[in-house]
């Protein structure tokens, strides 16, 4: 009964993970297309476009720390080497976002202070 409730939750966890990296891009594609339509009125901006790659970056990370979770509850039900693996890829890539993405906000907020 453990086990089943485990899965459950590992799949609820997987799906919600899935829900904010959907929901992120879907973020991204509207903020990206009213960034391009901007061109047409000459207020294009290639700061926009780092904010936005910061924000869709941030979606793109609580996305992957639920996938961890998920991932986690199912090691601990059937620990595999398959499924270590794919733990291990998993936290590698949200470690390697995590670093660049933080490297651009520091940029961004570095970049806000110069402009004011």
């Amino acid at each position: 009964m453990l086990t089943t409730f485990l899965n459950t939750l590992a799949t609820i966890i997987s799906v919600t993970s899935l829900l904010i990296v959907t929901y992120g891009a879907l973020i991204g594609i509207i903020s990206f297309l009213i960034n391009e339509f901007k061109r047409f009125t000459g207020k294009y901006s290639t700061t926009n476009i780092r904010k936005l790659r910061a924000t869709f970056g941030t979606y793109l990370l609580l996305g992957l720390e639920f996938l961890i979770a998920s991932d986690i509850l199912k090691t601990v039900l059937e620990p595999t080497l398959n499924e270590l693996a794919i733990l291990g890829g998993i936290v590698v890539l949200r470690t390697i976002l995590s670093v660049f993405l933080n490297r651009e906000i520091k940029d961004l907020e570095a970049e806000s202070e110069k402009a004011q």
